[in-house]
């Protein structure tokens, strides 16, 4: 059981006037961690200042979260078809060596 909590650090965030207190893994999730909370924060601040009077913290907070969902979802699909489109280059590649070298020993 020592050896668990050797592999998790606390940390404590403040997201969007809460303060959250978690463990994570040691070694570079803290990281991530603060940096999602910072997107968070900017992204709900945003939000707040166009909405603040006008609508609930409620609202605000459901429309940030729905823009970085979205901007998630838009990184996501283009990071999966980089992938692809490399594998697509490569292989028209190979196929174009193979045919060259079909033509010339023809």
């Amino acid at each position: 059981m020592a050896e668990a909590n050797n592999e998790k650090q606390h940390i404590r965030l403040n997201i969007c006037k809460e303060v959250i207190d978690i463990y994570v893994k040691r070694g570079g999730e803290e990281a991530y961690y603060r940096s999602a909370a910072e997107i968070a924060n900017s992204t709900y601040t945003k939000y707040a200042e166009l909405f603040r009077g006008r609508r609930s913290e409620r609202f605000i907070a459901a429309t940030a979260l729905l823009e970085i969902g979205v901007k998630y979802q838009m990184e996501h699909a283009d990071k999966s078809t980089d992938a692809y489109n490399h594998l697509l280059e490569r292989l028209t590649s190979d196929i174009d060596e193979v045919l060259e070298t079909k033509k010339t020993k023809a």
